[in-house]
């Protein structure tokens, strides 16, 4: 069996002001999410990491590089490309409220109805377009720790982990929201075995981080 734990990168930002970041914008990290990185690697100390696999944008890339280093291991961070947010085309860099008058029907369908989701208007990408570039990267990394059961971190983002995570788990498109988004700094948790089934052990699990969540945390 392999586990794979999914990260959300930690709180940025964009994130509080309410802003979608997508595969092309991004902004930092605030100095408060330093310390929540530091509470959830003292949970995920209670595991050994074969390694770090992480989306190249910057505040995923600096939220597995801060894993890296509170772990207490010898792990190395590898990014792929793959594991990029979803391209969001013209909603990237506008705040939720602007998008909502703009782009209402795209909005509606992207949070809550991903089978009526159409990204043309916006110049996105499709769900359909996530999973081919998502799910043969989570099934190769599965393929290389495979063998030895080994425990693998991937730290992406929310809207991309939320909907490959249930893609994974074989839910369609009409439910991958159905038990919402995934917050910031959240572990998730699949274990998977030779065939390809999986199994999800821990959603969005957030108890050790040191404060209440509010809308602003979840995707």
């Amino acid at each position: 069996m392999t586990r794979l734990f999914f990260i959300r990168h930690g709180k940025t930002e964009w994130n509080l002001e309410g802003r979608y970041q997508g595969a092309h914008g991004d902004s930092p990290l605030l100095s408060e999410s330093y310390r929540e990185i530091q509470q959830l690697c003292l949970f995920l100390r209670e595991y050994q990491f074969s390694r770090i696999y992480c989306s190249p944008i910057l505040r995923a890339k600096t939220t597995a590089e801060k894993i890296a280093e509170g772990l207490q291991q010898k792990i190395d961070v590898k990014c792929v490309a793959s594991l990029r947010e979803f391209n969001l085309g013209k909603m990237e860099g506008m705040k939720f409220t602007e998008v909502a008058k703009l782009y209402p029907q795209e909005l509606e369908a992207f949070r809550y109805h991903a089978e009526k989701y159409d990204p043309s208007k916006i110049d996105g990408e499709s769900f359909d377009e996530l999973f081919k570039r998502m799910t043969p990267t989570i099934k190769k990394i599965v393929e290389l720790h495979g063998n030895k059961n080994e425990n693998v971190l991937i730290v992406s983002h929310g809207a991309a982990l939320c909907a490959e995570i249930r893609h994974l788990l074989g839910y369609p498109l009409e439910e991958l929201r159905a038990e919402g988004g995934l917050a910031n700094t959240s572990t998730t948790i699949l274990e998977t075995n030779s065939i390809g089934d999986y199994k999800c052990l821990a959603w969005n699990k957030t108890d050790y981080l040191k404060r209440k969540l509010d809308s602003s945390d979840i995707v």
